[in-house]
């Protein structure tokens, strides 16, 4: 039997098969970023504008291995601690792509962290720079918390997509508050359900991914999970199909949770006499 085939994954003018978003950070090697990036199957990778080289020790470019025919590049402007800097680094990401002849120009992935120990976002500086970004015509993905109520600000703004953490940056924690990421796919997509909203950070384990999308969350984004593994390789693999089984077990629907033990086989027909000894 063939798999169903699931709808594409929409964020303002850009559609995705692949719900994995990855990052390029981290690796050991640019061939083994560019192997796992193929190994997860993944159409979209962020890159942090604010790197000050995106070559090696041996002068080779980052971009050199990554196959822009099929992948979006996804700029982000990780690092920056206010808003001026995160609206600076969209700007030139947008410059940076648009060179390139990248459709990823049109986009970014807004961070404007408030904690240098937590990386935490500055809720304040994250509304202030997506109002600016989107109002200067971008499509703005917002790195935010888990908090429901900065989440439908964001989206009242225009942010394109909210991308509540699962917990910390390269935390590997997972996902700690499933409860408040239920409260906002429901504010979120009760309005719209349609509307993309897709975790970032915290992923340690291929199960933390599955967690995220039997929720109902759109997608993942994760970098520190793959580069970091033992074996970053099956770990993108396992990402993958993690993705891909946590969507299909959403989309088809979970039996309800129950306090008692309920047979699979039916009570009636039995042969005579075999029943429960109280």
């Amino acid at each position: 039997m063939i798999e169903p085939i699931d709808k594409p994954l929409v964020i303002g003018k850009f559609r995705f098969q692949n719900r994995l978003f990855t990052g390029t950070g981290k690796y050991s090697s640019l061939e083994l970023m560019r192997d796992c990036m193929e190994a997860s199957a993944c159409e979209v990778t962020t890159v942090a504008v604010r790197r000050e080289r995106l070559v090696d020790r041996s002068g080779r470019s980052l971009l050199d291995f990554l196959d822009l025919k099929k992948l979006t590049i996804l700029p982000n402007t990780a690092g920056c601690f206010s808003a001026e800097d995160a609206i600076r680094h969209a700007r030139l990401g947008r410059e940076l792509l648009s060179n390139l002849g990248n459709p990823g120009a049109d986009w970014v992935k807004l961070e404007c962290l408030g904690d240098p120990r937590t990386l935490l976002p500055d809720p304040l500086d994250t509304l202030r720079a997506t109002e600016i970004l989107v109002n200067e015509g971008f499509t703005v993905l917002v790195y935010c918390s888990d908090d429901p109520v900065l989440a439908r600000r964001l989206k009242k703004l225009g942010a394109a997509s909210v991308m509540p953490a699962g917990s910390p940056i390269g935390s590997g924690q997972g996902i700690l508050n499933p409860n408040n990421l239920k409260i906002i796919l429901e504010d979120l997509k009760g309005e719209d359900p349609e509307y993309p909203v897709i975790v970032d950070a915290g992923v340690g384990a291929a199960s933390d991914v599955s967690v995220a999308m039997e929720l109902g969350c759109d997608g993942v984004l994760l970098n520190t999970a793959i580069a970091s593994a033992g074996d970053p390789l099956r770990m993108a693999h396992a990402m993958r199909h993690a993705l891909a089984a946590g969507r299909l077990s959403y989309l088809a629907g979970r039996i309800p949770k129950k306090l008692y033990a309920q047979a699979s086989s039916p009570m009636e027909g039995r042969i005579a006499g075999q029943g429960p000894k109280l």
